[in-house]
C-alpha cells in the first residue's frame, strides 16, 4: 500500500500541535451576556426554565455586571421586566422605566462595560406582541414611532448600543433618524436583522412573560425555511443605517450566519437563544452530554460560521472553561 503524501493526523498528535493549527479560537471578547432587570431591591430570582439565569433587581444587576466585567466579558444585553404592562407597551419608553434605570446604574458603577439595550415592545405589552395591535394584527408603521421613542430613552440613559429586535419594516431607519436628530449620531445600532419565528424562544418568553396572548409572530418574524430572505433583510437594515447585524437563533441557522458573513462587510452577531441554552443544560443535567465539551463546541461552531460576537447565556461559564484550558495548557 503506497504511503499517503500527507497524513492529517500528524498535526493532531498533541494538544500543543492542535492548538497551534486551530483555525477558530474563542475569546472572552467574543461574548455578550444577556441579563434580565426587574423591579424591587435585593432580588435575584432564578428563572425555572433557564437554570443559572436570574431576574435581577437593579442593585443586584450591578453586582452581576461587576462580575461579568471581571471575567473579561465586554458587554451585556439588557431585557426589562416591567412592574405592569399595557396595550401600548408604555413601560418600554418610560424615562424612569426599568431599563433606563438599569442602564444608568450599570454605567455609573461599571463604566467600562458596554451596555446594549434590546428595543422591542413584547416584554411590555399586555398582549405580548412586538408592536401596536390594530384589528388583531401588529400595525407596522405606528409601531415605528414607539420603537424610536424607546431607543431615544435608552440612549439618553447612557446605552452604548441600541438593539432593535422587533422585526418591523423600516425600524432601523426610524431609530437612526430619531437618534441622529437628538444628538446621538455616535450611538451604534445592532439590528436583529434576520430574526426567525423560532420554536427555540420558549424559555425566554417564560422569563419575560412575553408569550403572545393571541396568534403568533409569524407575520413579522422570518420563516425558518428561508435563507435568501435573510440576506434581503440584512441588506435592508444596512441601507437604513445599522452598524452591526444579527442572526437569531444561532445554531439552527449556521448556514445563514455563514451567508451573511460572506456577503456583507459589517460585523455579524449571533444569538445563542434561550432554547438552545436550556436544551443543552437539560442534557448536561441528565448526563447525556459533556457540559464543558458541548458549551465550547457549540460556541466554536457559531464563531466558525462567521459570527464576530456571540450573545449567549453561557458567556460566564465559557470564559471560566477557557481560563481552565489556558491554565492546563490545552
Amino acid at each position: 500500500m503506497p504511503k499517503p503524501f500527507y497524513r492529517p493526523r500528524r498535526l493532531r498528535s498533541s494538544h500543543l500541535l492542535r492548538a497551534m493549527v486551530r483555525e477558530t479560537r474563542l475569546s472572552p471578547l467574543d461574548f455578550i451576556y444577556p441579563l434580565f432587570a426587574c423591579p424591587g431591591e435585593g432580588v435575584k430570582r432564578e428563572i425555572p426554565s433557564m437554570p443559572g439565569n436570574y431576574h435581577f433587581s437593579v442593585d443586584r444587576l450591578v453586582e452581576e455586571c461587576h462580575q461579568v466585567r471581571s471575567l473579561g466579558i465586554p458587554a451585556v444585553l439588557l431585557f426589562g421586566i416591567p412592574p405592569s404592562k399595557d396595550a401600548e407597551g408604555s413601560g418600554a419608553y418610560a424615562e424612569e422605566g426599568i431599563i433606563p434605570s438599569a442602564v444608568r446604574a450599570v454605567k455609573a458603577a461599571v463604566p467600562d462595560l458596554l451596555v446594549i439595550t434590546d428595543v422591542c415592545l413584547c416584554e411590555y405589552t399586555s398582549h405580548g406582541h412586538c408592536g401596536r395591535v390594530q384589528d388583531g394584527d401588529v400595525d407596522n408603521d405606528p409601531t415605528l414611532e414607539l420603537l424610536a421613542r424607546t431607543a431615544l430613552v435608552y440612549a439618553r440613559a447612557g446605552a452604548d448600543l441600541i438593539a432593535p429586535s422587533d422585526m418591523m419594516d423600516g425600524r432601523v431607519e426610524a431609530i437612526r433618524d430619531r437618534l441622529d436628530d437628538h444628538g446621538f449620531e455616535k450611538t451604534p445600532i445592532l439590528s436583529y436583522a434576520a430574526k426567525y419565528a423560532s420554536g427555540f424562544y420558549g424559555p425566554f418568553r417564560e422569563a419575560a412573560d412575553s408569550a403572545p396572548q393571541f396568534g403568533d409572530r409569524r407575520s413579522y418574524q422570518m420563516d425558518p425555511a428561508n435563507q435568501r430572505e435573510a440576506l434581503r433583510e440584512v441588506a435592508l437594515d444596512i441601507e437604513e443605517g445599522t452598524d452591526i447585524v444579527m442572526v437569531k437563533p444561532a445554531m439552527p441557522y449556521l448556514d445563514v450566519i455563514y451567508r451573511v458573513r460572506t456577503e456583507f462587510n459589517l460585523p455579524v452577531a449571533a444569538y445563542q437563544v434561550s432554547g438552545e441554552y436550556s436544551a443543552l443544560v437539560a442534557a448536561h443535567r441528565n448526563g447525556w452530554l459533556d457540559e464543558a465539551l458541548t458549551i465550547l463546541e457549540s460556541l466554536t461552531c457559531i464563531r466558525r460560521a462567521g459570527a464576530d460576537w456571540i450573545i449567549t447565556y453561557f458567556a460566564k461559564a465559557a470564559v471560566k472553561l477557557l481560563q481552565g484550558q489556558a491554565a492546563a495548557g490545552s
